[in-house]
């Protein structure tokens, strides 16, 4: 077999590839007992027809097909690696000429990966903000503790912002009632917002048996954005009356014994959340640095797939969200131009990175042994809420996701290798400790290097 490569362009060749004759027979021979197989002829057995009565019933065409089809992969596949390429995405074959007992030709336009220049990734110097925990954040969060474990009392008066409302909704459309926009009894925090624009303004004020109309936007099903008369009765008053925060309550709520214990310990678990926050930051300006020294041309249909699909995976959030995209945009202060010029740039530097990884995981040599795998599926699985056997299920089923998961493992080893090589500081000028940092936001203890010495 013969193959040559020209370069349309960075990111796409057109391979020119010959086959032999004599390299499609036994996929030719393979294909004859598949007819063979198959078909009735009097005076032969099934699978017992000679080739030379095959081709007599007009079989021969139907064989070549076969054979070629069967071929096709493989001889792409061989001279893909003939040329050291590695393909993105399917090709598109044409079969150019291929006449009975004579050379198969066949051209595949394909994208393939761009030739990659690594820069020096080690020692990598970037900046992050301070950890920044007030008193104000601590209270916020032994708020949120107190409101799980308070009470709910019926009150005779109007509804003010913390209140809880027991209201009935209807929401209608030239004077008919939108489908699946109408519920009863359904129990709201006044000033909570997130659910109809406008509603936590007729809220306020309006007592047991008051009812308003107000005009608003449907958040979801097919009539999302459109304008909407909203009417909402209040059929009930509840205050919100919230515990003490004393010892009492943190022996109640906590396995802490006093109040100032469990201050403490809500201090220190926020302080663990900020401290993983930086580091994901930190993990962003370090690979940022990285891609600010590299520029790699990239394959445009990759990025117009990768565009498509996120661009869909932020309209599904939006829609889940009760939210239409006009009013996304409103909300962020950004035009259609300037978000999906802002889409653009994080795909871009997204696959960028993808590239740059791959190359640091062959230059490092990374692996990845049985249990780094299984480690992932299975928190892959808690991420996504699924079983966990079902998750190792669905691989059987898939095992090409097998693949995608161990790539995903060695990207992962790559940028961990390249973040506890950089030296990133916070605003203040303190080194930000990445390379000791557990899961759960502590810091643990440098590894010492074991120094076996012995007395002679």
């Amino acid at each position: 077999m013969k193959s040559a490569v020209e370069t349309l362009n960075p990111t796409r060749v057109k391979l020119t590839v010959e086959v032999p004759f004599e390299e499609l027979k036994p996929s030719l021979d393979a294909a004859y007992k598949k007819v063979a197989a198959q078909v009735n002829i009097p005076g032969f057995r099934k699978g017992k027809v000679p080739q030379a009565v095959l081709d007599r019933q007009g079989y021969r065409g139907f064989a070549l097909d076969e054979a070629v089809n069967e071929v096709l992969p493989k001889a792409y596949g061989e001279a893909l690696q003939d040329n050291n390429l590695e393909p993105l995405g399917q090709p598109e074959i044409e079969v150019t000429k291929f006449e009975d007992n004579a050379a198969l030709e066949f051209t595949a336009e394909v994208d393939v990966k761009p030739e990659i220049t690594l820069p020096a990734y080690d020692g990598l110097a970037a900046e992050v903000e301070d950890i920044a925990l007030t008193d104000d954040d601590v209270e916020e969060q032994i708020g949120a503790l107190r409101e799980r474990f308070a009470t709910l009392n019926d009150v005779e008066r109007a509804a003010a912002d913390g209140d809880f409302v027991t209201i009935d909704l209807v929401a209608k459309q030239n004077d008919e009632v939108v489908e699946g926009a109408e519920v009863a009894g359904m129990s709201y925090k006044v000033g909570r917002g997130g659910m109809l624009d406008g509603l936590d303004e007729a809220l306020a004020g309006m007592a047991a048996g008051d009812e308003k109309t107000f005009d608003s936007e449907l958040v979801g099903g097919e009539l999302v954005g459109e304008p909407v008369k909203v009417t909402v009765k209040v059929t009930g008053v509840q205050e919100q009356e919230l515990p003490a925060f004393d010892d009492e309550f943190a022996q109640l709520a906590s396995e802490f014994d006093t109040a100032d214990e469990l201050r403490e310990d809500v201090r220190t678990r926020l302080g663990n959340g900020k401290r993983l926050e930086q580091a994901a930051a930190a993990r962003d300006a370090v690979l940022e640095k990285l891609l600010e020294q590299v520029e790699i041309a990239l394959p445009e249909t990759i990025v117009t797939d990768e565009l498509n699909a996120r661009r869909q995976q932020v309209e599904q959030q939006l829609m889940f969200a009760g939210l239409s995209m006009e009013k996304y945009l409103e909300e962020e202060g950004q035009t259609q131009e300037e978000f999906e010029a802002e889409l653009e740039r994080r795909v871009r530097d997204a696959i960028t990175a993808q590239f740059i990884l791959d190359e640091v995981v062959k230059a490092e040599q990374f692996g990845v042994e049985q249990q780094e795998l299984t480690n992932h599926v299975l928190m892959r699985a808690q991420q996504q809420g699924q079983d966990p056997q079902k998750a190792f299920e669905h691989l059987q089923e898939h095992p090409h996701h097998i693949q995608e998961y161990v790539q995903e493992i060695l990207r992962g080893k790559a940028l961990a290798s390249i973040v506890e090589g950089a030296t990133v500081k916070d605003a203040s000028g303190n080194v930000v400790e990445l390379k000791n940092l557990r899961p759960d936001g502590t810091i643990g203890e440098a590894e010492v290097a074991d120094d076996d010495t012995s007395d002679a």
